[in-house]
């Protein structure tokens, strides 16, 4: 079964992922790390609820996304491990996400943070992958 099938609370992984973004932003240090913690206070500044909201918006479309990755690492017999492994690849997928949901976006404020931080994001992405993963089975497992 598709991930995207699986998955039936998006609201729950949005609230999941929310937290490992707050977890990774809060580590982030020097310089960029300050002007990703100032840009993520704005956007969060927008309202407590803003980011785990937007993400439960542009979960299902993540998932459909993600399910031809999660599928291969079925095959393989542990979707989490391959997500991991493909950590950059996983990151493009879910940044093609992303890019496609800003260039729809009306609000300036979100549109200019992200492409303050797109070309760099990447690597945060990635970084975040083995946390999101776990996420995703954890939540692919309760369903």
């Amino acid at each position: 079964m598709a991930l995207s099938e699986k998955i039936h609370n998006p609201s729950g992984v949005a609230a999941d992922c929310a937290k490992l973004m707050d977890e990774q932003v809060s580590a982030k240090k020097g310089i960029s790390g300050m002007a990703m913690k100032a840009t993520y206070g704005v956007v969060k500044g927008i309202g407590a609820d803003y980011i785990p909201s937007a993400l439960t918006k542009i979960m299902p479309e993540t998932l459909a996304a993600l399910d031809p990755m999660w599928a291969e690492g079925l095959e393989k017999g542990d979707p989490v491990a391959h997500l991991t492994e493909q950590s950059d690849r996983t990151a493009d997928t879910i940044l093609s996400v992303t890019d496609a949901r800003i260039e729809r976006s009306s609000n300036g404020i979100i549109t200019g943070a992200y492409g303050k931080f797109r070309k760099s994001v990447k690597n945060d992405i990635a970084a975040a992958v083995p946390g999101l993963a776990q996420i995703l089975g954890e939540h692919a497992q309760a369903a």
